[in-house]
């Protein structure tokens, strides 16, 4: 898996996985490393976020992380200033 860290925002289109019909903005939490998977792929956790960047949903996904697009590096640990 490439270098990505808690807190990336990350673009999830169809080249990560053919499950995501619709393009959409993911937070990392963290990479699944535990998690036996198929060459090239991985499992991650973080929170789909909306149009305004807030999270909707806490999802576990299976990714081609090749396919995986990072929009921005954000550091871990504290929350966003409204």
């Amino acid at each position: 898996m490439p270098p990505f860290e808690s807190g990336d925002l990350l673009h999830i289109t169809r080249a990560a996985s053919v499950q995501f019909s619709r393009p959409f903005h993911f937070r990392l939490i963290r990479v699944l490393a535990d998690r036996v998977t198929y060459d090239g792929w991985a499992w991650i956790e973080g929170y789909e976020l909306d149009a305004r960047g807030e999270a909707v949903a806490r999802r576990e996904l299976f990714v081609q992380p090749s396919g995986l697009r990072m929009l921005s590096r954000h550091p871990a640990g504290g929350r966003r200033q409204r």
